[in-house]
């Protein structure tokens, strides 16, 4: 079941598209990076999905309601941190979640029982009565994150958690999302590919408010096919109606043989190109899969978008 279900969504500001009917789905306890450059709709997407702006077109639905027209249930399944955490310095750390609990509802027995749970699962324990101002940036992100955990959402959002983090609580912080996901679904955004890399599941990849592909960042990232030089024209012909994927020749090898590799973005992809290239009565040599880092992906599929 999706936790998360975008359908033709757009959203323009005036003449501008900042959002160009983009759909894709997120599932239960899944991670799911959002990537492009600046303007490319991401922060747009997640205030649409957080209720903090209205799609011009198309719907989003969390946990199975709308969030523009059930928009209070929505919402109290999401967790948000936002770019720039709104945090209270002046006041201590219980005091803060304990005025965000009251917030979101919780008091007596119930609200206890939340903050105990959020500060052992952000490691917050040793800390709870220091002055929020007085924390270092990782422990103040920690502090952020435990306020949007506290009612335990379906979805967490993160919009660029790592922001001012030094190396070591980049670390830390990539290790605190993992535990989170065994129990919410979480969609978060970066500018560092690395660490979508690294933590995310999926990742969508954004260009001017249009989705280029979401990438399976767990399966493979390319299929290399290979066959004899001489049917060469006729193997490029088809894998060059590949979705998403324009073939690229490699160098012939010496022993006569062409090789192509063919970027793939999910689990059917393989299956698709072995069959066109089985319906073209075309017999290869090899069929093989394999990886290619998310930088490579990214500056491929964003180049040949700026060339059209």
């Amino acid at each position: 079941m999706a936790v998360v279900t975008l359908q033709g969504l757009s959203k323009r500001y005036g003449a501008h598209l900042a959002v160009d009917n983009v759909s894709f789905e997120v599932g239960q306890r899944e991670i799911l990076g959002l990537l492009g450059p600046n303007g490319s709709g991401k922060t747009t997407i997640l205030r649409i999905l957080t209720g903090y702006l209205r799609p011009s077109t198309g719907t989003v639905h969390v946990a199975g309601f709308d969030v523009v027209r059930e928009g209070r249930a929505a919402r109290g399944r999401i967790g948000y941190v936002p770019e720039d955490a709104p945090l209270y310095p002046h006041m201590r750390v219980n005091e803060f979640l304990a005025f965000m609990g009251r917030l979101r509802g919780f008091d007596g027995d119930t609200l206890q029982a939340s903050l105990a749970r959020a500060r052992q699962r952000l490691g917050l324990e040793d800390v709870g009565e220091m002055i929020i101002g007085r924390l270092s940036r990782g422990y103040r992100q920690r502090v952020s994150l435990a306020q949007a955990v506290l009612h335990e959402p379906d979805l967490l959002v993160l919009d660029e958690p790592t922001n001012g983090l030094d190396p070591r609580q980049i670390i830390e912080f990539r290790e605190l999302v993992r535990g989170l996901a065994q129990q919410c679904t979480i969609v978060v955004t970066s500018h560092i590919l690395g660490e979508i890399e690294r933590i995310a599941d999926r990742a969508a990849i954004l260009l001017k408010g249009r989705l280029l592909a979401v990438r399976d960042l767990k399966g493979p990232a390319f299929v290399r096919v290979r066959a004899r030089s001489e049917m060469a024209p006729r193997v490029a012909a088809v894998l060059a109606t590949a979705d998403k994927a324009a073939s690229a020749i490699d160098e012939p090898l010496a022993d006569g043989i062409a090789s192509w590799r063919v970027p793939v973005f999910g689990p059917g992809d393989r299956d698709k190109i072995v069959a066109n290239l089985g319906a073209a009565g075309l017999g290869v040599v090899e069929i093989a899969q394999g990886r290619s880092d998310l930088e490579e992906t990214f500056l491929t599929l964003t180049s040949e978008e700026a060339l059209r």
